[in-house]
């Protein structure tokens, strides 16, 4: 049996998938920045999201799409801070803080947020493991080819899923010499962060294929494909979709993952979703 806490929440993730729904409180983000900016429209979009089935809302305050701009820590604050205020008082699902930096995480785990999503897999901040460890919460470690500002020029690779697999084992096993419990560890591949799409070459369908592979870790294994920039490839030919007409083939890339071991997969279309991944779940669990 797979146990995993989040803050007052025990999932058992032989039973079911769980959803994380996106919540982006930013200007700039590739799907959807700007639409829940301010602090009233990103709490009513997270409420919403819990009453269509999340398990869990991800709270990022920085955008991570290709050539995304850093931000200075006190904006990072000023944006989700505020927000984590007052959700955490009215949604009865945990809360995470999709963040790379120690002191926002420390702040948003003060406030009652129950887990951490970090795009850099601890390698940007290192005090941010000696934080998890110490608030003993779930931490997501995530493969990404360089940075949101260089990760999209020209990435390479001789075998994409090895070379991930190498580096989540490497992290995971950084991680548990910061004394992060194994328990609080999940692993993401990192669709779309530093991966090849067009032009014949689909790095992240490959690993969507071979997400099995990923299992032999021992940790539970989180997908974000929604929306993605490979989805507009594929599914608009010789004319690429985009974001808005991307939710067929994000549901199809949500359901084959769950089919290949996902244990949560993080979206923006939380009710279509949900629905899709229950039918699955009822087959295969």
């Amino acid at each position: 049996m797979s146990m995993l806490k989040i803050g007052k929440k025990t999932f058992d993730l032989d039973k079911r998938t769980l959803i994380m729904g996106i919540l982006n409180v930013t200007p700039d983000s590739f799907s959807d920045g700007g639409k829940h900016f301010s602090t009233d429209d990103a709490v009513k979009h997270a409420l919403l999201m819990e009453k269509e089935g999340a398990d869990i809302i991800d709270i990022g305050g920085e955008s991570t799409r290709p050539s995304a701009k850093t931000i200075s820590l006190d904006e990072e604050m000023n944006r989700t801070i505020p927000v984590i205020e007052q959700l955490i008082e009215e949604i009865n699902i945990p809360v995470s803080i999709d963040t790379y930096k120690s002191d926002v995480a420390r702040r948003a785990l003060d406030l009652g947020v129950g887990m951490v999503n970090d795009i850099s897999a601890l390698k940007t901040d290192r005090n941010l493991a000696s934080v998890v460890a110490e608030y003993k919460v779930p931490i997501c470690l995530m493969h990404m080819k360089g940075n949101p500002r260089n990760m999209q020029i020209n990435p390479t690779y001789d075998d994409v899923v090895k070379e991930i697999h190498d580096f989540l084992k490497e992290r995971a096993e950084f991680a548990l010499f910061c004394d992060i419990k194994k328990e609080n560890i999940i692993i993401d591949p990192g669709i779309g962060f530093g991966k090849r799409t067009g032009r014949g070459v689909e790095d992240n369908c490959e690993i969507l294929r071979r997400l099995s592979e990923f299992k032999n870790l021992g940790f539970p294994v989180m997908i974000g494909a929604s929306r993605k920039k490979f989805i507009g490839n594929i599914c608009g030919g010789d004319n690429p979709l985009p974001v808005s007409d991307r939710l067929e083939g994000s549901l199809a890339a949500a359901c084959l993952a769950v089919i290949n071991g996902a244990n949560i997969v993080r979206v923006h279309d939380v009710k279509e979703t949900r629905r899709c991944v229950d039918l699955v779940d009822c087959i295969t669990r």
